[in-house]
């Protein structure tokens, strides 16, 4: 009997309606690959839910593309700094009917940040509920926190936007990763994310043997606050990317670097 090869992630990083691009590269390399684990932080979280769930990979790209994505960053009125810039009901809203529509039908990883600890942890299969996607796609000053089991939890690319070491603790061997913020530009927001990193725990790295492939866009996506604010023609143009990019091959390059949130 011969002997089982290891195991395969998909791993979507976090990165807003970057994540978009995701999605157009999922279209090609699904005909490709087909992971036994996927992995996302934040919007690759649900990403990951989705694909993880079954959907077509078209299906994926038209979450992206419908027109209520535009309600997700509606300014909520008057609100407490910790409770966050957006009202978080059409974003609930939306995650709860993504999380309803979907069952892992192979692994499924994601990541939340702790509050208190600052420490990222990943959460696995049956015991993910909507609020746990929340959790991951909590941005702080954003969106609020979320409560799972006693404890507050933020976005899951807070301290690392490729959540690689996720699916090699969930046994990963080999790893096809999909990271939209390799050419994100410089932000006051990215910066602060990188000084706060010199203080802050960070998450450990894939050990040597794991093999890691990353798939990073041929060009800039835009600044920043496309990624926060729906744009369907810039959407569009990101799914289109993705597509070509992946046509043209993804990454073939073992890695050994770090990638960081906004």
């Amino acid at each position: 009997m011969p002997l089982a090869g290891p195991k395969e992630a998909l791993v979507f990083s976090a990165g807003g309606a970057f994540a978009a691009y995701q999605a157009g590269v999922w279209e090609v390399l699904s005909a490709r690959f087909q992971p036994g684990i996927v992995v996302g932080a934040s919007a690759g979280a649900l990403n990951a839910w989705a694909v993880a769930g079954g959907a077509e990979p078209r299906e994926l790209s038209e979450l992206w593309l419908d027109p209520g994505c535009a309600a997700l960053a509606a300014i909520g009125g008057l609100r407490l700094p910790w409770h966050g810039l957006f009202d978080p009901a059409p974003l609930h809203a939306r995650i709860q009917a993504l999380w309803k529509a979907y069952r892992p039908r192979v692994e499924v990883g994601i990541v939340a940040v702790d509050l208190r600890s600052l420490r990222p942890r990943l959460f696995r299969n049956g015991e993910i509920t909507w609020q746990h996607l929340a959790a991951s796609c909590a941005v702080p000053l954003s969106y609020p926190p979320m409560r799972l089991d006693n404890r507050l939890y933020v976005d899951g690319g807070l301290l690392e936007a490729l959540p690689l070491w996720a699916a090699s603790e969930m046994g990963a061997g080999r790893i096809v990763a999909i990271d939209v913020f390799d050419r994100t530009p410089s932000s006051p927001m990215r910066a602060a994310a990188r000084l706060g990193r010199t203080l802050l725990p960070r998450p450990p790295r894939p050990p040597d043997h794991v093999e890691v492939r990353v798939m990073v866009p041929s060009r800039g996506l835009g600044p920043v606050r496309k990624a926060i604010f729906w744009d369907p023609a810039a959407v569009g143009r990101w799914i289109a990317l993705g597509r070509a990019d992946a046509e043209r091959g993804y990454g073939t390059a073992r890695v050994r670097k770090r990638t960081s949130a906004f």
